[in-house]
């Protein structure tokens, strides 16, 4: 574990530090996110985050070389150099369109390319663990497409969630810890060093690290380069940590419902239900897929009346819950005690969002009334709109 935790401290250290560095440059060379009419932020913030983060993932993965129980993987494994080239890849994509706009076709096929990448280096699902059946050997002509689907998967997931201050990166936090957790303590040969452990790691320490610069009102965005980037790390470290292990979940008599392949979708259960969520609507109007609107979850929880500081704690509270409960199924023993853990997650995730809700008009039309200037209506008209609406930020995610 202390390697483990030397491997997040320089990750998280190297993106703190590197954060403001970035944002002098960002004002410097004009990387700005400015507001638009397919962007409601309300004044123009520095971007580009996302080459800090990629700092911290890359001096995180170059600790590791040092340290003697990690060092062995680089030996064993291509998948850590693997994970930086795919990750330099999909951040100069990230960046380009953070700076001068690329089209999402252009940006589908960067990611295509980091995770063909990948595939090229031997990140590849090999595996699949089936309840009854046991351990299922992948033929390449299904796994490679498999591994190519899931890393382009990740990358979208993590970048739709950025739509709010320090979402995405608290919500990676959150994601990797709990599969670190997962990979630390769960299937597999206990006590030895595992590359999905370490990019857990890499990735928790690079999003933290950001973090307290992102948080609301942000002083810097993390960018597509930086969202991009942390899906790309966790998709790399969940096809590491699942479809590379030979071994089948253990623990309690449900434990076998907590599949390796189902776990890292639990911990990232919030940002996939987005992506399905805006593909099943954009569909049903007709629209392409790539079609961007402002209908997400984190847009919805703002027009039901929370502001955005509470929207962005919701969605941790979500993510942390979610991911309990696929720690819960793995390792506890006992259908009760599972299942009252799975049913309590489920009423304090569907009951508080609605005892805290903020009837101030802190929402869409906190927002519209920042931008507009024009009086707010209502109770808004009495109260005034609320300080921090002029310095909120809803990204308009594809």
């Amino acid at each position: 574990m202390g390697s483990y935790l030397l491997v997040f401290l320089a990750a998280a250290a190297t993106s703190f530090v590197a954060t403001p560095v970035v944002r002098l440059l960002s004002l410097r060379f004009g990387w700005i996110d400015r507001p638009s009419d397919r962007k409601v932020h309300p004044r123009p913030t520095p971007t580009a985050g996302g080459l800090a983060i990629f700092l911290g993932v890359a001096v995180g993965i170059g600790v590791s070389h040092l340290i003697p129980f990690l060092a062995g993987l680089h030996e064993l494994s291509s998948d850590t150099d693997a994970a930086l080239l795919a990750a330099l890849v999909i951040v100069v994509v990230g960046f380009l369109d953070d700076t001068r706009g690329v089209s999402p076709l252009g940006k589908l096929a960067g990611q295509v390319l980091a995770a063909g990448l990948l595939v090229l280096y031997g990140v590849q699902l090999l595996y699949f663990y089936v309840p009854g059946l046991g351990t299922v050997v992948l033929d390449p002509s299904l796994g490679v497409p498999l591994t190519v689907l899931w890393v382009v998967a990740t990358v979208n997931a993590v970048n739709l969630i950025d739509g709010l201050d320090g979402l995405a990166s608290g919500m990676v936090t959150i994601g990797a810890v709990a599969f670190f957790i997962y990979m630390y303590w769960g299937p597999g040969p206990n006590g030895e060093a595992t590359t999905a452990a370490l990019l857990s790691a890499v990735a928790a320490g690079a999003a933290v690290g950001f973090l307290p610069w992102n948080l609301h009102p942000a002083r810097i965005f993390m960018g597509d380069s930086g969202a991009m980037l942390l899906g790309l790390v966790m998709g790399v470290a969940t096809v590491s940590g699942v479809g590379r292990n030979a071994y089948g979940p253990t623990g309690g008599d449900l434990a076998a419902i907590a599949i390796p392949v189902v776990v890292p979708l639990l911990v990232l259960a919030v940002p996939i239900l987005d992506v399905v969520l805006a593909i099943v609507r954009r569909m049903r109007r007709g629209v392409g897929i790539l079609h961007a609107d402002k209908e997400h979850i984190h847009h919805r929880l703002l027009d039901i009346g929370h502001s955005h500081r509470q929207a962005v704690l919701l969605m941790y509270l979500w993510s942390a819950l979610i991911s309990g409960c696929a720690l819960a199924v793995a390792f506890l023993n006992g259908r009760l005690l599972v299942g009252g853990t799975i049913v309590a997650a489920g009423l304090i995730a569907a009951v508080l969002p609605r005892v805290i809700r903020d009837t101030s008009p802190r929402g869409s039309e906190g927002v519209r009334v920042a931008l507009s200037g024009e009086a707010p209506s209502g109770r808004a008209a009495s109260a005034g709109a609320p300080a921090d609406a002029t310095s909120g930020r809803v990204k308009d995610s594809a």
